[in-house]
């Protein structure tokens, strides 16, 4: 579980850990900041890509061989951001850096299926969030303090040297968890087509991956702005930045842990209930209360109250989008994964667009995709049910159809 974990802050790190490199890359390369927002938006775009192609790979081949094929392109793409003379090869290849990283993600979740159901499965999700919610608040802070030794090149080195640790890390300890009869049928080449068009045709299911892609897009709508907000705009030093996402890391992991006790003890639904709009009123009070209560302080406590509740989602969306996808735990993580970071790429640049002066156009963004997550709760996600806490007979008779083996052993053939 925890190589697991160090696994899934791949992508986090990748995408986050630059984020107070910000002005000093627009200057070194000589560009716009809306170009620099935009390379956070390219390895989102990068990362929902890689993750449409590793989920179902996985799901045919096993999770070990594309996941290290995935992290040992990631490697190579940082080592090239890091020596590239301008921003547009920085653009290009921060979309295959994200595809590289897209292996830890996606594996993470689908290897966790593998050997977890009901309420392992949440405590599993729960356990791994712990790396994966501390991860994208805490990287600005970790990038800060880096600053003070290295530029913005240093940092996609680190970002380098760390994939190339898990790539050793996962070839040395790290089992494969997909049997073989449990595998789709890799010259079926209409089986990744037909497990696409199962998960996209379940309302419950798109429901919450539409739902996680608009929580992620708020966090990073935030993320994107928050950089030139903080430094330029109130005057914090990068590491006075930096010691305010360690303060959101810790409201992520509690949010996360107290979800999945919440979720345990009701439903991952009920929680979401509750959850979603409070998320919403709080990102709104964004654009709000600054002009009440001028000063810093209110800002951070509402940020400290966003993060806690944007936590409180991950272990019971990943449940509720897992808990019936036993058979392509890969390709339904995929589709989450790519839902989650396919909109988050959208949410930089709108930001960007309507302008980063204050933090009234930032609240407003986050609080609209907040409000139309809670309305996909209604209207897509039966809020009467929670998540199986086991696989439905439904699915296990699939299972059973699609792989025969399993089926002759069972009955002795």
């Amino acid at each position: 579980m925890v190589v697991l974990g160090l696994l899934a802050v791949l992508g986090p790190l990748t995408i986050d850990l630059y984020l107070p490199a910000f002005p000093q890359m627009q200057s070194d390369l000589d560009t716009t900041p809306t170009q620099i927002q935009i390379t956070l938006s390219a390895a989102t775009l990068g990362f929902a890509l890689g993750q449409l192609v590793v989920g179902p790979w996985s799901d045919s081949v096993g999770r070990r061989i594309p996941l290290l094929i995935a992290t040992a392109t990631h490697v190579g793409a940082s080592l090239a951001i890091a020596s590239a003379p301008e921003i547009t090869w920085i653009l290009a290849l921060r979309v295959v850096q994200g595809a590289g990283a897209a292996g830890g993600g996606v594996v993470a979740l689908a290897m966790i299926r593998d050997v977890a159901d009901g309420r392992q499965l949440i405590r599993g999700l729960a356990r791994v969030a712990l790396f994966t919610g501390i991860a994208p608040v805490v990287a600005p802070f970790l990038g800060a303090e880096l600053m003070q030794l290295l530029d913005w090149r240093g940092i996609f080195v680190i970002v380098a040297v760390y994939g190339a640790v898990m790539l050793a890390t996962c070839v040395l300890w790290l089992p494969e968890t997909l049997a073989e009869q449990h595998r789709s049928d890799r010259r079926d080449r209409g089986a990744v087509w037909h497990s696409y068009r199962m998960l996209l045709g379940n309302r419950r299911f798109v429901g919450v991956a539409l739902i996680g892609g608009l929580m992620v897009s708020s966090v990073f709508a935030y993320l994107s702005a928050s950089s030139f907000l903080f430094q330029q705009k109130v005057g914090l030093s990068p590491q006075g930045y930096g010691l305010i996402s360690a303060g959101n890391a810790v409201a992520f992991v509690t949010g996360t842990q107290v979800s999945a006790m919440c979720a345990q003890r009701r439903s991952p639904v009920a929680v979401l209930t509750v959850v979603l709009p409070t998320m919403a009123l709080t990102s709104l009070g964004l654009s709000v209360l600054p002009s009440l209560l001028p000063g810093l302080p209110p800002i951070v406590v509402i940020m400290l109250l966003f993060f806690a509740l944007a936590g409180a989602c991950g272990p019971c969306l990943g449940a509720i989008g897992l808990g019936d996808q036993a058979a392509r735990a890969g390709t339904a993580a995929a589709v989450m994964g790519a839902a989650n970071f396919g909109l988050a790429g959208l949410a930089a640049p709108l930001v960007g667009v309507l302008g980063v002066t204050t933090f009234g156009p930032l609240g407003l963004v986050m609080g609209f995709a907040m409000a139309v997550a809670t309305l996909l709760l209604w209207l897509m996600v039966d809020t009467r049910t929670g998540v199986a806490p086991r696989a439905t007979r439904a699915h296990s008779a699939e299972r059973r159809h699609r792989n025969p083996r399993e089926r002759q052993t069972r009955t002795g053939g």
